[in-house]
């Protein structure tokens, strides 16, 4: 790729839209030429809007420090360069979010979304780059039934709490071990709140047993992630039922969960179980994206592993990391989990699923 494609970033000031700004500053495909936020921030100097509230470990990106940002609801003042949004960036409501994004689509403008708001609309792909790249194929659809021109569509990203588990789910569907059952309790990181969660001096060695609408995320994106693309929409996958309980924990970054499971048919040792995870290759390790972890598992044998202080960081903060996988007396096996839910769980896979559009050819390159 010669010249890098230009993008922008919705909801520019906040946690995962930081983020962004962080893990794109040095991409190879992608560049950073527009930022839009709430009123509040518009009119104002990224370094000066983000001023007392710059949250990453590194320092603000000189590229971005002057770029003045845009009212996010401004559709009329955005160079002409850019291709490609990722959107961070909530409304008030889900419908009013629901139409921003589908605003965007319209003036031509790819769209990957962290956003829940269109991530039940049918034609809309709701990715984890690894499990279900052919969604992508909806987009055509998508943009039929919607009217859009042929630059301009929405794709979702699922919530953080699915990440660290389901890409284990899949690869042992894909070697021929459907699960039927899954227990999932997880450990929330305090970044996952946003701002809010970050700063609370509530949420402070404290666990707070109930996140709003977590349970309900972890329980049924899974089924349209693993569910089965027709000409007109993604019909859910209804032979997995998942039980939920999601919990937020006095940690920075890193959701860690803790996985039950029972298999549809025949039960893998657990030997050929940790095979299964350590050969695993998706699509983005197949076309070696430049985001994709290499592994995108990683299993650690250690009986206390894996923790967040020593594996949230893994491949860049986009593999899985996979232990303490046994038998269990209830279910078929268990095992912990763990991933960066602002990495992998938001700008990380968001910035990977825009990768594989580009490589298949929803984004132009040039």
């Amino acid at each position: 790729m010669t010249n890098k494609i230009a993008v922008g970033i919705l909801g520019a000031t906040g946690v995962v839209g930081q983020n962004y700004i962080r893990l794109l500053a040095n991409h190879p495909w992608f560049e950073i030429r527009d930022l839009a936020a709430s009123s509040r921030s518009a009119g104002k100097s990224y370094q000066t809007a983000v001023a007392g509230r710059w949250l990453m470990d590194t320092d603000l990106p000189g590229s971005v420090e002057n770029i003045t940002i845009r009212d996010v609801l401004d559709l009329e003042n955005i160079s002409a360069e850019v291709k490609l949004f990722f959107s961070a960036t909530e409304l008030g409501d889900k419908q009013a979010t629901r139409e921003l994004e589908f605003a965007y689509a319209k003036k031509g403008y790819a769209l990957v979304s962290n956003s829940s708001a269109n991530r039940w609309t049918d034609d809309v792909p709701m990715i984890i780059p690894e499990i279900n790249a052919r969604h992508l194929d909806i987009i055509t659809a998508q943009q039929r039934s919607h009217l859009l021109p042929r630059s301009g569509f929405v794709a979702s990203k699922p919530n953080c709490s699915v990440q660290s588990y389901l890409v284990v789910i899949h690869a042992l569907r894909a070697a021929g071990y459907p699960v039927k059952e899954i227990q999932v309790n997880t450990l929330q990181a305090l970044s996952g709140g946003g701002y809010q969660g970050l700063t609370s001096q509530s949420m402070r060695e404290n666990v707070v047993p109930f996140i709003e609408g977590e349970e309900a995320k972890t329980e049924l994106e899974p089924t349209k992630i693993l569910g089965k693309l027709t000409e007109k929409m993604i019909v859910p996958d209804a032979s997995i039922q998942i039980s939920a309980l999601c919990t937020r924990v006095p940690v920075m970054d890193g959701h860690t969960a803790l996985v039950y499971l029972n298999f549809a048919e025949q039960v893998p040792d657990l030997q050929e179980i940790m095979a299964i995870l350590n050969n695993f290759q998706g699509e983005p390790q197949k076309l070696a994206l430049p985001s994709a972890p290499k592994p995108a598992i990683i299993y650690r044998e250690e009986e206390d592993r894996p923790q967040v202080r020593l594996d949230v960081n893994n491949g860049k903060g986009m593999a899985i990391t996979i232990g303490r996988l046994v038998r269990d007396k209830f279910f078929h096996i268990r095992f912990v989990a763990l991933s960066h839910n602002t990495v992998r769980g938001a700008a990380g896979g968001a910035i990977l699923t825009a990768e594989l559009l580009v490589n298949k050819g929803y984004v132009e390159s040039w």
